[in-house]
């Protein structure tokens, strides 16, 4: 009898879900609901190719998860059946907790990370299948005694990278970001309850981690995208401030519950089942729908903003490797009162200062372990001769709209 339903996957090609409990949850409409959430937020206003959803990064990190258990059975690490299925169940659903256009609104319409969000529904849903995911929570916490399981989940070689990256180079068409995953798993190993990689693998391990750099850079902090992103947080934010002054807008019963109360860490914990129930109601469609229609609300400010996501009107976004001068922002500010005609409060609204970093590799408690040739276990950062201690570079931004301002 056949034991796994088999899904044509654009990046692995056919892929496997096995059936019971990990099928189910696939199933299950909580997990569904990730067919409708962008993988990266609104990256396909740069790179129209890059509409894959969560879904689809969901599955093939579990198909890498089903690589790597066998690649580490066949080096005689032992992995029962219960933990193979626990650290799928854990890597199926590490991102279930997901809002509507990933990353891009996790402080907007509520103060929670979407991990503990997607272990609010690895809770949920371990009492609805009567404790079946008890191991994986377990794993997922890095609770479990064998460390290596957690760290194929999250860590600095987990299955979670290996396909975001893999897959989100596929669909902008960004081949920088392709890595060797498939050599990189096969020279995954476990030596003291970690994970490690052989030593032979580590040219591999370079080149995934420059991919991941470049990435960051290219395609998840390009500045078109990143002033896509801030404009939809301005925009849900004016939502917000005029939901709560009373007045009415547009909106499904999902993203209205949210405008008006978003939820804290502490919500979450005291009416985990509720609050769930209404966020697994809401995904990309709400936020667009909503948008569409506040085009013509009577609100000037989040009118203009709407606009400019739908069509595509977006403000400039500067970089500087130095803070703004004062006298370049007041000069900035000026100019947006002038053209604007609205007050001081609409500053923080169109005019948008933040700062991003990124680095090759951060050595850290977790660096990633290379196994010698003599069994012995060392850092990457002593086994490389690619400078991976660089500094990490920070970038300053500011984000406003493309206006020529007087003076």
């Amino acid at each position: 009898m056949k034991n796994v339903k088999i899904l044509n996957d654009p990046v692995y090609g056919f892929v496997g879900i096995p059936y019971g409990i990990i099928f189910n949850l696939v199933e299950h409409p909580y997990f569904q609901r990730l067919r409708r959430i962008k993988q990266t937020s609104l990256t396909h206003l740069v790179y129209p190719g890059a509409l894959h959803t969560r879904f689809h990064h969901a599955l093939g990190a579990l198909h890498l998860m089903q690589q790597a258990i066998e690649v580490l059975r066949s080096k005689e690490v032992e992995i029962t059946a219960e933990e193979a299925e626990g650290v799928c169940i854990a890597i199926l659903l590490h991102d279930i907790g997901h809002g509507p256009f990933s990353h891009t609104l996790e402080h907007t319409l509520m103060q929670v990370t979407h991990e503990e969000v997607s272990m609010h529904f690895m809770e949920e849903l371990n009492e609805a299948y009567a404790g079946r995911l008890s191991l994986a929570l377990s794993i997922f916490r890095n609770e479990y005694p064998k460390r290596f399981l957690h760290q194929l989940v999250s860590g600095q070689l987990d299955m979670d990278r290996m396909d975001y990256l893999n897959r989100d180079s596929f669909f902008t068409g960004v081949h920088e970001g392709v890595i060797g995953y498939d050599r990189i798993i096969k020279m995954l190993s476990v030596q003291d309850g970690e994970l490690v990689v052989e030593e032979k693998g580590i040219y591999s391990i370079e080149k995934f981690l420059i991919a991941r750099r470049i990435m960051y850079w290219q395609v998840y902090l390009h500045k078109t995208v990143l002033s896509a992103e801030r404009m939809l947080i301005a925009a849900l934010q004016r939502a917000q401030d005029l939901s709560r002054e009373g007045v009415e807008l547009p909106a499904s019963p999902a993203l209205s519950f949210f405008l008006h109360e978003s939820p804290t860490a502490e919500d979450f914990r005291n009416y985990r089942s509720e609050v769930l129930q209404r966020f697994a109601e809401l995904d990309d469609f709400d936020i667009i729908s909503a948008i569409k229609q506040w085009k013509t609300t009577d609100d000037r400010l989040l009118a203009y903003l709407s606009r400019g996501i739908i069509d595509r009107r977006l403000f400039r976004l500067e970089f500087s490797y130095e803070p703004y001068r004062e006298a370049y922002l007041a000069e900035i500010k000026q100019g947006i009162l002038h053209w604007s005609g609205l007050g001081e409060w609409a500053l923080p609204y169109l005019l948008i200062q933040g700062e991003e970093s990124n680095s090759a590799y951060r050595k850290s408690k977790d660096e990633i372990k290379i196994l010698r040739k003599d069994g012995s276990v060392r850092p990457m950062s002593e086994r490389t001769d690619y400078d991976l201690q660089s500094r990490p570079i920070k970038k300053y931004y500011l984000c406003y709209p493309k206006v020529k301002f007087d003076g």
